[in-house]
């Protein structure tokens, strides 16, 4: 590793939409060098996560090396490993094989799902953060087919055929978006695939807690969600809490839904890494920062997207989304920049780009500064803001092609049972 003795040296800890676009923006900056650190040698999209898990793309498309994206920039070293310690006082961050010094720490994490104290259910309902659970939930779902496809007892045929979905509130769109997803394949993409099922009599159903879906939106928008789901074939039970999940399904009050495949998109928690700061954290996990991204009494060191908890204008905590998240990366490392050209910080403010989620094929809901879209114009919208957003441009590419081919023909390029133990039924 080169020698950077006179410059400044930043440690980014998290290769997502934060730490890679703050590495990115200090990328070839006179008298800085950056050192990236992340579990995992890719950055993920994880909003199309979920399109992975529906067999609707491959892992490859929503990912991209995190060498690869950064290779033109001469001052960024990249360091795949996991941060066991970080010193305050020392300015240190320690991996589990080197330690580093540091002038300015980025610490960008990202988040984890969560089970609110019953993480016994993520064996019988697996959380979608990570493409290893993505392909795990795929699996599940094929091999449902799979298994119904060879069962006589029509009652385990149905366990089969029944898919449960837990969350679909304000924790953000995934539980709805899977859900459509769902409905998709089982009512046009394996239609007419088997001999002894029939696909269209699988049983989708979302469970929601709250009192609507999709909260974040204003109630017009989710109550045509909910009639899009409805529409496209859902069972949508709100106001109701699940009591217990086992590997024959799911308790709901007193109504138990057999299910051998079960989907956790209810609740998420931030990285564990922000425990290693010994700040304050609030009720859900996240570390507070000030007004400039950086730690009280800290100003070198920043926490930023899921791990933060940041408040905009209205005092109300920034939500856990990807525009959050970049914005938040590019502002402190343009802040870093600022410092060494012995410049003032600049607070932050984010500017809202809106929200939106897909339900479906045609279907989706958007909303911005007021106005409110559904429908085919929505999910056009959704289409190009996530092509967007997308890192490289084989992956724009590709994914564009992948959803054209499956709006006319209603196919899925991605259906593969890649565990070669698949006909374990309890798994």
């Amino acid at each position: 590793m080169n020698n950077h003795i006179t410059s400044i040296h930043v440690v980014i800890v998290g290769a997502g939409f934060a730490g890679i676009n703050a590495a990115k923006k200090l990328g070839n900056a006179k008298g800085i060098h950056v050192t990236i650190l992340d579990k995992k040698n890719y950055h993920l999209f994880q909003p199309l996560l979920y399109q992975v898990a529906m067999a609707g793309l491959s892992p490859a498309e929503i990912a991209s090396p995190i060498r690869s994206i950064l290779s033109k920039y001469k001052n960024i070293d990249i360091v795949l490993g996991k941060v066991t310690n970080i010193s305050l006082s020392d300015q240190t961050v320690e991996t589990d094989f080197k330690k580093y010094n540091y002038d300015y720490l980025i610490l960008a994490c990202g988040a984890t799902h969560s089970y609110f104290g019953k993480n016994e259910w993520e064996n019988f309902a697996p959380g979608m953060k990570t493409i290893e659970q993505a392909t795990e939930i795929r699996r599940r779902v094929l091999t449902a087919f799979e298994l119904a496809e060879q069962e006589i007892d029509q009652n385990k045929v149905k366990s089969y055929l029944t898919f449960v979905v837990v969350g679909g509130g304000g924790g953000g769109p995934t539980g709805v978006e899977i859900t459509g997803s769902l409905c998709e394949i089982a009512h046009y993409t394996l239609n007419k695939e088997f001999k002894n099922i029939d696909p269209k009599n699988t049983k989708i159903v979302l469970i929601e807690a709250g009192n609507r879906i999709l909260s974040a939106f204003s109630e017009k928008l989710s109550q045509q969600a909910l009639k899009d789901l409805k529409n496209i074939g859902a069972i949508v039970k709100i106001n109701t809490r699940v009591n217990n999940i086992t590997n024959e399904g799911v308790w709901i009050g007193e109504e138990f839904i057999p299910s051998k495949t079960v989907i956790w998109a209810a609740g998420v928690k931030p990285s564990e890494t922000g425990k290693l700061l010994g700040t304050e954290l609030d009720p859900v996990g996240r570390v507070y920062i000030e007004s400039n991204l950086n730690l009280k009494n800290h100003a070198n060191v920043f926490v930023l997207g899921d791990q933060s908890h940041c408040k905009n204008e209205n005092n109300i905590p920034l939500p856990g989304l990807a525009p959050v998240a970049i914005q938040q990366g590019i502002h402190t490392a343009k802040n870093i920049i600022r410092i060494v050209s012995g410049k003032n910080l600049i607070p932050y403010h984010y500017f809202d780009k809106g929200i939106m989620a897909t339900i479906g094929r045609g279907r989706a809901i958007s909303e911005y500064s007021g106005i409110k879209m559904t429908g085919k114009i929505a999910w056009l919208a959704w289409l190009f803001v996530h092509i967007l957003y997308l890192i490289g441009f084989r992956n724009k590419f590709f994914v564009l092609c992948q959803w054209m081919w499956s709006y006319v023909t209603f196919g899925r390029g991605a259906r593969l049972i890649t565990n070669h133990d698949w006909k374990n039924k309890d798994s």
